[in-house]
Formats: structure tokens, C-alpha cells, sequence
């Protein structure tokens, strides 16, 4: 960076501490991770699962510009420059708000929520938004009640375009990280049967706790809504209540950016959308219907924006899967050949289920003669759980898959449901079948794995994986 991120004086006043030593570099960023913290960062010594108090000297050893701690944290041999705090989080709070009222008034946020799509819709807008002016987003999925603030204390005071996802498990959990980002437009990609175990009336719950991303509006903000979605109604009240102006998109007739055409490839999408006054075209470089609806949220803000939507989508040419969510790579064989591997490990719920096995039914059969699907419990889906898992059947049928593994006790209730000639084994946990699924692959096979991240599917990923020829 030209320019340090934060001055100590500036980050002081903003945490609201108190100062022990002067950073001895400029400050570059911020970090709760030691173990990816760079040089010239300010680890935040969050407490959650670990206490980040214990890890403090670390973070200095690595480089840090200072630490982010709790009064009365007593220095060790290595600690540098501490700023002291009552409380590391709402401290990291305070500095996310005061970077979000820094940023110039000509700067646009826009805040990004949705059961699902919420980090691929916001890396579309990252690739967007680059080449228009100095745009910020966020890391991986830092959407929480920690990420958010984390994401807007790293945003320079010269981004002219902020983008911040926003997530939720719970009731409640959206509007204070909307006051925190106070966006001028928010999306919402869709409301689906996702942690409905945590809300007792089920979707309309979940619709209430994505409509609260409307609460930390600016005047005259916009609520990009998918028009598709059937609680498109709940959504669009709860914004007007908050005086902004609704745009709906997805392919509803009464969309106002409406796809028109969508032509789902094995590896990139092609799209016409309708605005009001004219139609455009633009290509998606990975293949996926619901990619394609979310893109018009795209489409949307560039539009209020005052850019050709046509011109500006054309970067998502070149977007792929993430890592987790779709990536697609091929694993040389060690017993020689190969098979192609679909990471969708991250997370899952039924409507992203359904939308990964649509895509891998475009996997060729020319290329690929058999599909394996690895597939692992959804969690937080409630008394409905059992009945959401084995509603999949018919979009495992759909897929062609020729072999199928599952773990978990819900996922146990769709694998008992197939035709045995595709049972190809079932555990309780991903561990006891990683081992049976590496077993069972073979070169020219396309394998999906896919589950929630609580179920971890990790351990069936890194034994697929390890069949790849080593160095």
C-alpha cells in the first residue's frame, strides 16, 4: 500500500483504548488469524472457541503492526504495540463503523444477504466494480457478526465501491450489521428453506431476518428483490417501510431486469436480460442456472450505478466456481488417467443441492462415463429435515448419477430412497467413508462432493484428492 490503511492515532481514537508502545510500521491491515496474519496487520485478539489473548506474541512474531486486546492483558517477551480495549470486538465494531464514515459521500455500499448465493453474488460484483473504480469486498464468506465489522475496518478511505456480504443464522442477527454498513443498496438473492430449524414459522422467519438488511438504509436506498422468490411481497414491504425504492429481478415477466434466455453450458453460461428500454447479453464463465439469476442482482446495481450493464458484465466472463462452491478440477491419476473433481464442500441446503446436481447433469458423458455424487447431511433444517433430504431423490435421478455415497442421519432417508444399483454406501459421519469413496473412483469418473459445512466433508475431499499423482 501507498498509503498505511489506518494511522495510530486515527485507530486509537476509533477503538476508543488506550495505547501501550507505538506500532513500529504502518498499518496495513487487520487480522484475528495468526496463522495468515501478514506484516504491518493489527491482530485482533478475538474470543471464541480459542481465546485470541493466547496468541498475541505469535501475531508479533509473524509481523504484526500492534494487537487489538483486552485492559488488562498482561505484555509478554516478543508483544509490541497494544492498544487496550474493554472489549477486542466491539472495539473492532467502532473502528468498522468509523471506516464506514470516512469513506467519501460520492462512495456507494452495497450490502449483500440471501439463504444462498450471498459470496458468489458478491465476488460478481468484486469483478465488476474493479475495472469502474477502487472497489472493496470482503475475503471468503466474512459475514458475520465479527467479518462485517473486520471487513469494513480493512476498507481504504478512498474505495469508492464497498461491497459487504451480511449473514444470519438467527432473528436479530442482520440489523445491527446493517447500522454498521448503512448501505445505499442491498441485495437480497433469494429466501430458501435454510437454518429454518432456528426459526419457529419456518421461511417467513427466515424472509423477516433477510428483510432486516434493509435497517441501516441510507436516504433514498435501493432493495434489489428477487422477483421469482414467493416472499418477494414480505421483502418488498419491509423495504419501502424504510423509504427505498424496490427494483425486482429474475425471470418473472413483471421483473425489472428480466433474463430472458438462459443457456446453461458444461462450463460457462449464456444470458440475455431485458431492462426497461433494452436488452443485453453477457456470458457467465461457469456453468449454472441460479448463477445466472443471481448475476441480475449484477446486472441491477450497475444499472442504478449509471453503467451499460452490457459492457460492464462482461468481466464475469471470467469468473469461476470458488473453492467449495463449485470448483471444478482434474486429478491426474497415480494408477494413470484421470477424473474430474466438483468441490461443493463448503455448504449446502436443498435449493443449492438441487441447483449442484443441475449442474452436474451437463457433465459429459463423452468425457465422463460415470458420476459419482458424495453427498452429506444440510444442517439446521428442523423437524422438516428428513423430509427436505429425501425430497432430493428426484433431482439425484435427474443428475444421472450412477453411484451414490451419503453421510449423516437425514441424508440416511434419500440414500435408502434410491434404486440399490446406486446405493454405493452410507456412513454416519464423512470420516468412516472417505476411505470406501477414494476406494471407489476411478479414472474418467466426475465426482461431486457436497454437504454442510457442520457435517464436514472435508476429510472425503482431502481422501479424493489424495489419489492425485504426487510430485
Amino acid at each position: 500500500m501507498t498509503t498505511p490503511l489506518w494511522t495510530h492515532d486515527d485507530l486509537l481514537r476509533a477503538s476508543g483504548g488506550t495505547a501501550d508502545g507505538v506500532p513500529a510500521s504502518a498499518i496495513t491491515g487487520f487480522s484475528i488469524d495468526t496463522r495468515s496474519i501478514q506484516p504491518g496487520e493489527v491482530f485482533v485478539a478475538l474470543t471464541d472457541v480459542r481465546d485470541g489473548h493466547d496468541f498475541v506474541t505469535a501475531a508479533f512474531k509473524a509481523g504484526a503492526a500492534a494487537a487489538l486486546v483486552r485492559a488488562g492483558y498482561v505484555r509478554r517477551d516478543g508483544d509490541g504495540a497494544l492498544l487496550q480495549v474493554a472489549d477486542p470486538l466491539k472495539a473492532l465494531e467502532r473502528i468498522g463503523m468509523a471506516a464506514r464514515a470516512r469513506l467519501s459521500p460520492a462512495a456507494r455500499v452495497v450490502a449483500v444477504t440471501g439463504s444462498a448465493g450471498k459470496t458468489g453474488t458478491k465476488e460478481m460484483l468484486r469483478a465488476c466494480l474493479s475495472p469502474l473504480g477502487k472497489t472493496h469486498a470482503p475475503e471468503k464468506s466474512f459475514n458475520n457478526h465479527w467479518g462485517v465489522p473486520l471487513t469494513l475496518a480493512r476498507t481504504p478511505s478512498d474505495t469508492q465501491y464497498a461491497v459487504i456480504e451480511i449473514g444470519m443464522n438467527h432473528a436479530g442477527e442482520i440489523t445491527p450489521l446493517s447500522r454498521m454498513t448503512r448501505p445505499h443498496i442491498a441485495i437480497v438473492t433469494n429466501v430458501l428453506p435454510v437454518h429454518i430449524g432456528n426459526f419457529p414459522d419456518g421461511e417467513i422467519g427466515v424472509a423477516n431476518a433477510k428483510a432486516e438488511i434493509f435497517a441501516g438504509f441510507e436516504p433514498a436506498g435501493i432493495a434489489i428483490l428477487p422477483r421469482d422468490n414467493p416472499h418477494f411481497e414480505r421483502l418488498e414491504l419491509a423495504a419501502v417501510a424504510q423509504g427505498a425504492r424496490v427494483v425486482g429481478f429474475g425471470t418473472d415477466a413483471r421483473s425489472a431486469i428480466r433474463a430472458v434466455e438462459i443457456d446453461v453450458g458444461a462450463e460457462s453460461t449464456a444470458v440475455a436480460i431485458a431492462f426497461a428500454c433494452r436488452r443485453e447479453r453477457f456470458v457467465l464463465g461457469a456453468p449454472g442456472r441460479h448463477l445466472a439469476v443471481n448475476a441480475l442482482s449484477v446486472a441491477a446495481v450497475l444499472d442504478e450505478l449509471g453503467f451499460k450493464a452490457g459492457d460492464a458484465l462482461s468481466p464475469l466472463s471470467q469468473i469461476r466456481a470458488p473453492q467449495g462452491r463449485g470448483a471444478r478440477a482434474t486429478i491426474l491419476l497415480a494408477s494413470g488417467g484421470a477424473f474430474l473433481l466438483i468441490d461443493e464442500s463448503y455448504n449446502a441446503n436443498p435449493a443449492s443441492m438441487r441447483a449442484a446436481l443441475a449442474n452436474f447433469a451437463l457433465v459429459p458423458r463423452d468425457a465422463h462415463p460415470r458420476r459419482i455424487a458424495v453427498m452429506g447431511d444440510m444442517r439446521e433444517l428442523g423437524h422438516d429435515a428428513d423430509a427436505l433430504h429425501a425430497g432430493l431423490r428426484d433431482a439425484v435421478l435427474g443428475a444421472g448419477a450412477d453411484r451414490v455415497f451419503a453421510c449423516g442421519p437425514h441424508m440416511k432417508r434419500l440414500y435408502d430412497l434410491l434404486p440399490p444399483e446406486k446405493q454405493a454406501g452410507w456412513a454416519a459421519k464423512s470420516a468412516e467413508l472417505a476411505a470406501t469413496v477414494a476406494a471407489a473412483v476411478k479414472a474418467g469418473d466426475a465426482v461431486m462432493i457436497k454437504g454442510s459445512l457442520g457435517t464436514n466433508m472435508a476429510p472425503i475431499l482431502a481422501a479424493v484428492r489424495a489419489l492425485s499423482i504426487r510430485d
